[in-house]
């Protein structure tokens, strides 16, 4: 029988398994401060009884991630690279600001969605992660590199909501008070456009930030950069958008790479200010990664600049993320690829 994962738990589901063996709520405190941690072992957990660090052994399962690549990029930019329990490997980057620190999170082992610009989706969907493996992330990430974390985004490999139930429940694993308390309002997550789920999140009211990559305003040629675009279609998304800005009050961003001759055209610039007005949106330019497995390149900086004015001649609100970690393959899924190639 496969062992339970404790570390998904939340603290009165905990409380209620160990009530099972006769144990008072506050070993299950215990516990739950101990995981906080970042303890991954039962017999490490000193004020517990020798009987139930057995019961715990025998019955629950934790492990902690293995660090198989770390790469320190010359701006500050930490990438990790770690074995998770069943031998599969995920990306975690560390970004740091002038507010803070950002962890960008990976929320499956691959991914179904096969967006041409990215290395995460070469190979597909392998599983989803539970939430304690995310939670992980963000618990080693800033064990490991000593940094504080104050931001999290879910822009890692993977989408986040085709991975909904374990994405909800990192949530609220991750903002617990008894945990990392990392506040809602400081997590952002991406989807590619599973306008499905936009009002399942919505519902929950948690005050999270939704962020859209966009990528192209245009059906034809969204489609051909993400096969999900086909089965929704954008006006599908921005009507999806609308809603869960009138919903939660919560303006959605949309990120867009800039790619050399694919979607950074005057006219492209023109019909995305449309869509961002009609969606209170903010717009993230971002200067594609180059993945070798890909043939895509980035728009040159007079470019992404043109783009940029247009946008803000028509009242968008814009701005160009600052590129980090470019010397250290910052762009997810690389240093898993490789892994995986090095395996086999």
């Amino acid at each position: 029988m496969m062992k339970k994962d404790i570390l998904s738990m939340f603290p009165d589901e905990l409380k209620a398994e160990i009530k099972q063996f006769g144990q008072p709520d506050f070993r299950a405190d215990q516990i739950t401060d101990w995981l906080a941690k970042g303890i991954r072992s039962f017999d490490q957990m000193t004020n517990l009884s020798k009987d139930l660090i057995a019961i715990l052994n025998d019955k629950y399962r934790l492990y902690e991630p293995e660090v198989l690549e770390k790469k320190t990029s010359i701006d500050g930019t930490v990438k990790y690279l770690w074995k998770l329990y069943d031998g599969n490997a995920v990306e975690t980057v560390i970004m740091r600001y002038r507010y803070g620190n950002t962890v960008c999170v990976s929320s499956q082992v691959g991914c179904r969605q096969g967006c041409a610009f990215c290395a995460s989706t070469i190979g597909g969907l392998v599983r989803n992660l539970n939430a304690s493996e995310i939670l992980d992330e963000v618990v080693f990430s800033q064990k490991e590199s000593g940094l504080k974390i104050s931001n999290i985004v879910m822009m890692g490999i993977g989408e986040p909501l085709d991975n909904f139930d374990n994405v909800v429940r990192f949530l609220r694993l991750v903002n617990d008070p008894r945990g990392i308390n990392i506040g809602m309002r400081h997590i952002t997550i991406s989807t590619c456009g599973i306008i499905e789920r936009f009002g399942d999140l919505s519902s929950l009211g948690y005050p999270v930030t939704l962020s859209l990559s966009l990528h192209a305003p245009d059906d034809e040629t969204r489609s051909r950069l993400m096969p999900a675009n086909r089965s929704r279609g954008i006006e599908a998304i921005m009507d999806g958008c609308i809603k869960y800005y009138e919903a939660t009050g919560r303006r959605i961003s949309f990120e867009y790479a800039m790619i050399r001759n694919v979607n950074d055209s005057d006219e492209q610039a023109y019909m995305l200010a449309e869509k961002a007005k009609k969606t209170y949106a903010h717009i993230n330019l971002i200067p594609l990664n180059y993945v070798s497995e890909r043939d895509l390149h980035p728009s040159d900086p007079a470019t992404v600049k043109r783009f940029k004015e247009i946008l803000e001649s028509r009242g968008v609100n814009v701005t160009v993320r600052r590129k980090l970690g470019n010397d250290v393959d910052a762009s997810c899924g690389q240093l898993r690829r490789r892994y995986i190639t090095a395996e086999h």
